[in-house]
């Protein structure tokens, strides 16, 4: 046996100093030229302080103090001791910088329902997680993990004495109860998830006894590991409401579920509720976004769901985390988040100090305004750098198949190189990102492991009208109209493509299309219409496979193991095919079977799940390779802190990192720890 151990436009106004050179003197920022272009850096006064989790058994603390207010319920035997809140085997942080002091409400804002991973991202629980620098998985809800059997079991050693937020205990039944009676039941679940299988085969769950598990799968499956420690298996915060999440609190939902309640019982109790059937209930009563009652394991637990004007959480008092000295977390005891009806306002608010800390949503266009005000409001930018390709890319539909003219041209390799080469990256670069960008393809950046070299950030991705109307003509696409638009080849007019948008989200997606389809008009003839909508009805119409062209950003290929949904039709979420996501993760039960490169990532990727992690990147590189050479996304600009990456920090916000890696699988900030943020007054 071999065993691996781990313990609109962007809001620009005269500030009264230059773009450039406010940023170069900037005490957070350091700008260096690197590859041709210019980057971000970060400081390098105390930029290396960050979080850490302390695996070492001889600094686990033996002695506990909480929060005021607990002590004073265990006084009045509301509450049983912080000891016994805390377990056995409590979770160990050793903070940013300070030991913290309790108290105060984090003032953030959020846009709405579809919002949810504002929270989740702070309210990390994962089975394992990733350190601050997204580089090395470490424990989290699990205490440790084992690799044996050649690759083919991962066995997970719970902490003793867990508790979730009620008080229930937390054992290995939470986790067979989701894998049996969540996962396993063809109703909550009918179809698995690709994270849960390696070479088509379904991985199986076994209790060892009340805190070990064993995940035992077919073939060798080292990425497990990752796949544990990112979004998309994530914890029961973050993927409650789809009945997924790894585990979930059988003790409450069992009420809700047929097996342990009577058919007729559940679904009195969904009709009651307004539910067509005790499904769609069962999975709202396990969103905790939703739901106040459902027992977390989390710092915070919600109090005002988030489909209200104010999303209200509030310590968890049996929260399993603790600082260097005992100290049970968060420190803060409340996080107050204020509906923002659009960006515009959630940055007006940021601007005049109503938040004490907020990264996501915070608009890179208006930096300056920040710096000009940073003194007014008492509060310092910071620049968290992402190493994704594409800030803002344009994502090809591979699958679309309303119009078989349309779908001939976005399928086309040369049509999609044309619309790349017809791309003024530098007027975006200047608009949206204060030529602090690096304009480019949707290859990753120079940190990742994943590079693949300064020459796959400009493979056909610099402007070439001359070479892409080339492409158009050798196409058939030479007929144009009165105005020099080309028509389509069935004579029915115009060739017309349709791109969909988000308005409430994290730079201005809308803009930056309109811009790009200004210079599609007039480099190539091409006629693209820019439709925004609501976030939660683009996610809809892109399981449904009615969308053209997606504009989002790529985040999460700096690693395409640990978060392929952005590079791959690996999922029904994947805006290059979200059909072929679908035949993938369902074995090939429903959707289309991808073809050609589409089917060769995919077959790269479940190769290299199999791999340990130094055997993995030669794959990875490669699957990021045919990334990039089919143009399915089509970079802007990337490299860049513009996606959650422009912190505010209250200078009374304390414990926030100058520098951490900006990582979806990492769930920025979340790998910064916010448990271990406090006020210092």
């Amino acid at each position: 046996m071999d065993t691996t151990r781990n313990g609109g436009q962007p809001w620009l106004t005269h500030t009264g100093i230059g773009r450039r050179a406010m940023l170069q003197t900037s005490a957070s920022l350091a700008v260096a030229a690197s590859v041709g272009s210019v980057r971000f850096a970060s400081a390098q006064s105390n930029s290396d302080a960050v979080p850490m989790v302390v695996t070492d058994p001889a600094r686990v603390p033996t002695a506990f103090k909480e929060a005021p207010e607990l002590a004073a319920q265990v006084a009045s035997g509301k509450l049983p001791a912080v000891a016994d809140r805390v377990g056995k085997d409590p979770l160990v942080i050793q903070p940013t910088r300070d030991i913290g002091r309790y108290g105060g409400t984090w003032r953030a804002g959020f846009t709405g329902p579809a919002d949810n991973q504002n929270i989740q991202r702070l309210c990390h629980d994962h089975l394992l997680y990733w350190d601050a620098t997204v580089t090395k998985v470490i424990p989290n809800v699990a205490k440790a993990w084992e690799i044996s059997d050649g690759g083919k079991t991962i066995t997970f050693t719970l902490r003793r004495g867990m508790k979730w937020s009620n008080g229930d205990a937390f054992t290995a039944d939470d986790i067979m109860f989701w894998f049996e009676d969540m996962y396993g039941n063809e109703e909550l679940n009918p179809s698995k998830a690709a994270w849960m299988a390696i070479n088509g085969k379904q991985g199986v769950v076994e209790k060892i006894d009340e805190v070990t598990v064993a995940f035992k799968f077919e073939s060798p499956y080292y990425g497990f590991v990752e796949e544990v420690a990112c979004l998309g298996a994530g914890g029961h915060f973050t993927n409650g409401l789809n009945a997924m999440g790894i585990y979930a609190p059988s003790r409450y939902l069992k009420q809700f579920h047929p097996k342990y309640t009577s058919a007729e019982d559940v679904d009195k109790k969904a009709k009651d509720a307004k539910f067509d059937n005790w499904v769609l209930y069962f999975k709202n009563r396990n969103n905790p976004n939703l739901n106040t009652d459902v027992p977390v394991v989390t710092a915070w637990r919600v109090t005002s769901p988030i489909n209200t004007p104010v999303l209200g959480l509030e310590r968890n008092p049996f929260y399993f985390g603790v600082d260097t000295e005992g100290n049970q977390l968060p420190y803060i005891d409340k996080i107050q988040m204020t509906l923002a009806e659009n960006l515009e306002v959630l940055n007006l608010r940021a601007i005049a100090a109503e938040y004490d800390f907020q990264v996501r949503h915070i608009d890179l266009a208006k930096v300056p305004v920040y710096k000009e005000n940073e003194a007014r409001g008492n509060y310092t930018v910071k620049f968290w750098l992402w190493q994704h390709g594409t800030d803002a890319g344009f994502f090809m539909n591979q699958d679309f198949d309303a119009d078989p003219e349309l779908r001939q041209w976005i399928t086309s390799k040369d049509f999609r190189n044309a619309l790349s080469l017809g791309m003024d990256r530098d007027q975006l670069n200047e608009a949206f990102w204060l030529g602090l960008g690096d304009p480019g393809s949707s290859a990753p950046g120079p940190a990742s492991a994943f590079y693949l070299g300064p020459d796959s950030r400009k493979l056909n991705s610099v402007l070439d009208a001359a070479k892409a109307n080339e492409l158009l003509d050798k196409l058939g696409l030479t007929k144009r109209d009165a105005q020099g638009f080309r028509q389509r080849l069935d004579g029915k007019g115009r060739l017309q493509l349709e791109v969909t948008t988000v308005g409430a989200a994290f730079i201005n997606y809308t803009g930056i299309a309109q811009m790009a389809s200004e210079q599609w008009a007039r480099n190539l003839g091409i006629k693209a219409n820019v439709t925004e909508v609501e976030r939660s009805l683009m996610t809809t119409r892109l399981a449904n496979n009615e969308l053209q062209i997606r504009v989002w950003s790529n985040d999460g290929t700096d690693n395409p193991f640990t978060y392929p949904f952005h590079g791959l039709a690996y999922a029904s979420d994947s805006a290059i095919g979200p059909n072929s996501g679908k035949w993938w993760q369902s074995g090939g039960k429903i959707g289309t079977k991808p073809e050609g490169d589409l089917m060769k990532q995919l077959e790269l990727l479940n190769e290299g799940k199999g791999k340990p992690a130094d055997e993995r990147v030669a794959i990875g590189k490669e699957i990021l390779r045919l990334m990039v050479d089919n143009n399915w996304v089509i970079g802007t600009v990337g490299i860049s802190p513009a996606v959650l990456g422009v912190a505010i920090i209250g200078n009374n916000f304390g414990n926030v990192p100058d520098m951490v890696t900006g990582s979806t699988p990492g769930q920025t900030p979340g790998n910064a720890r916010p448990e271990q943020f406090y006020f210092k007054s």
